[in-house]
């Protein structure tokens, strides 16, 4: 497992697998930045990612070799992204020391910190190197990952001839597209809305500061209306994203957004309130969504109005230049906060 370094080497492809689709962005260098040259994404069969865990390796391979196909991607070299309860993230205190005796020290003291069995994970870490000429500490990110979910999305890779050079954290990918796109003396929240997850990650002082999984996600809004209006999934799908006519099920649906996005908002809240309880001097000033949960229509206002914080939808592909003859501008728009983890991969340099 590496977190992301930065280097110069040739651009991998991101492939960002969530428990509802698959999502893959290709870019490449360009003279001020990246150009966008292919992404897009496909739906997963229901159970066959949950949880970051991998059930059904076999299909999820074949979509995904099917979509690199479709996309006309011939790169080998792939990054992808994990979370969730296999997935630990500390930031850690520790005396500044070169790196060979930093990572002695982290390994022989780790399990203070990881609550694993060590020999069980990869494990990793990044100095964020926050010490100054007369602090003798420097602020540590540690971040761990079960080796039984991280082998199999291996083997599914090797399987379909493709070779995995970085593991990253959803967090840290999300993060990493949010720098290329933003001001980094900002105090915020990245906020990723997946199906059957929510991700809160807050930069502080251009450095994570601290990182939760909630487990609710927008897979809860499809179901509940699948069931009161006895649809199909993608019935409700459209319902939910205000693609389809709600007419007489106007406040059925609003009563049913409320109960379920206070319960999400509650818990972002949480994470928000922890934070402002040990960074008084560093408030929040805006929180960005992205995932396919911020397409819901009035998400946005609605966070805004009981969190009392401005609220972005972010598009990663701002910056970034595609041709609008191979990728529509519209599309590129309206699927960009969908592909903010996959695009935060794309980023990445290949290390081998």
């Amino acid at each position: 497992m590496r977190l992301p370094f930065r280097a110069k080497e040739k651009l991998i492809v991101g492939i960002d697998i969530g428990s509802h689709s698959v999502k893959v962005c290709q870019l490449e260098r360009a003279e001020k930045g990246y150009n966008v040259l292919s992404l897009g994404s496909a739906l997963l069969p229901e159970g066959a990612v949950d949880d970051g865990t991998l059930h059904d390796p076999d299909q999820v391979g074949e979509i995904i070799s099917q979509l690199l196909k479709h996309l006309k991607i011939k790169d080998r070299k792939i990054g992808f992204s994990v979370s969730g309860y296999s997935v630990v993230v500390k930031k850690i205190n520790l005396p500044a020391m070169d790196e060979q005796l930093l990572k002695e020290h982290i390994l022989s003291e780790a399990e203070q910190y990881i609550p694993f069995d060590l020999n069980e994970v990869y494990l990793d870490f990044q100095d964020l190197q926050t010490n100054r000429d007369d602090m003798a500490k420097t602020s540590i990110i540690l971040a761990a990952a079960k080796k039984e979910v991280i082998d199999p999305y291996l083997e599914m890779f090797k399987a379909i001839n493709l070779l995995p050079v970085i593991v990253d954290v959803d967090g840290f990918a999300l993060e990493n597209a949010y720098e290329y796109n933003y001001l980094k003396n900002e105090n915020i929240a990245l906020i990723d809305i997946g199906a059957a997850k929510i991700n809160v990650n807050i930069i502080s002082r251009e450095a994570s500061i601290m990182a939760r999984d909630i487990v609710v996600g927008s897979r809860e809004l499809t179901d509940q209306l699948q069931y009161e209006f006895d649809l199909d999934p993608e019935e409700a799908e459209a319902l939910k994203l205000g693609a389809s006519a709600a007419n007489d099920r106007q406040e059925m649906i609003e009563e049913i957004f409320h109960t379920r996005c206070v319960q999400w908002m509650e818990e972002i809240k949480k994470t928000i309130n922890l934070y402002h309880a040990t960074n008084r001097r560093e408030p929040l000033t805006k929180l960005i969504i992205s995932g396919g949960g911020s397409n819901i229509r009035g998400l946005t206002q609605f966070l805004e109005k009981k969190i009392g914080l401005p609220v972005e939808r972010f598009n990663p592909f701002t910056k970034m230049i595609a041709n609008p003859k191979t990728i529509d501008p519209e599309y590129l728009k309206q699927i960009g906060p969908e592909m903010a983890i996959a695009a935060g991969l794309a980023i990445r340099p290949s290390a081998i």
